[in-house]
């Protein structure tokens, strides 16, 4: 297996014979050391033959911005670092892959998904500031003061249903997630004409694409749920063969 490598805001995962390229955002907290909170998911990616790059961020009020960030990001890396001969068919289009909050900001991209092969969002999420940060709603009118999220939640859904490009999106809701808001992503993406989105449902929870990461970093590979395990590598399989082709 290749070694993370760290290059900037991203790290990067390459196998010795990339077929194709999956650039991801992470959510929340999480996504502040990406190699490890995912590293589970993100290295059984690499094990199916795709190479990996990871942003690395702390969330912060501009979404936009940050989207704007992650983007530059990858594109700069694709100019730098590339990965040798391209693969047929999409050749280093990437695969867009995000999981939670990152799954808005992939969706914020400036080219608005035309430099991606297909997106997969997992456990979309896009609450308002006051749902995401409880603490927020109750010091925030002690201080005579607002604050939300930019884009808003519900600018959020109308820039997708109106500048969003990429036809080709696998949404992946977890059966036991309280926090997962695909079915309202879905709706926005339908609006759009010639939209080929997809839901799917799979067994797990919001946590479950960075758990066995986490619990295999903290407390070595003896914690590792077998059920855990089995419900990364069968996630690995349905992000690795996105799009599916006839």
């Amino acid at each position: 297996m290749s070694r993370w490598q760290q290059q900037g805001s991203l790290w990067s995962l390459t196998p010795p014979q990339p077929r194709g390229l999956v650039e991801f955002i992470g959510g929340s907290y999480l996504a502040a050391s990406p190699q490890l909170s995912y590293r589970r998911l993100l290295e059984a990616l690499s094990r199916r033959g795709l190479a990996i790059r990871a942003f690395s961020y702390v969330p912060g009020f501009d979404h936009q911005d940050q989207a704007n960030g992650a983007w530059k990001a990858f594109r700069r890396a694709r100019e730098t670092a590339p990965l040798g001969p391209q693969p047929p068919g999409q050749g280093w289009k990437p695969l867009r892959l995000g999981h939670s909050l990152g799954c808005k900001l992939h969706l914020l991209a400036p080219d608005n998904g035309r430099g991606s092969g297909a997106l997969v969002a997992l456990s979309f999420n896009n609450f308002s500031a006051d749902r995401s940060i409880p603490l927020l709603a109750e010091i925030a009118p002690r201080f005579g003061f607002t604050s939300e999220f930019s884009p808003s939640p519900s600018e959020t859904l109308r820039l997708v249903a109106s500048s969003y490009r990429q036809a080709q999106n696998l949404l992946i809701q977890f059966r036991s997630d309280g926090l997962d808001q695909s079915p309202r992503l879905l709706a926005a993406l339908q609006e759009r004409a010639g939209d080929q989105s997809q839901l799917v449902e799979l067994p797990g929870d919001h946590l479950t694409p960075a758990s066995a990461g986490l619990r295999q970093n903290v407390l070595g590979a003896w914690a590792d749920d077998p059920k855990r395990v089995q419900e990364i590598e069968q996630l690995a399989d349905r992000i690795s063969g996105w799009p599916e082709r006839p």
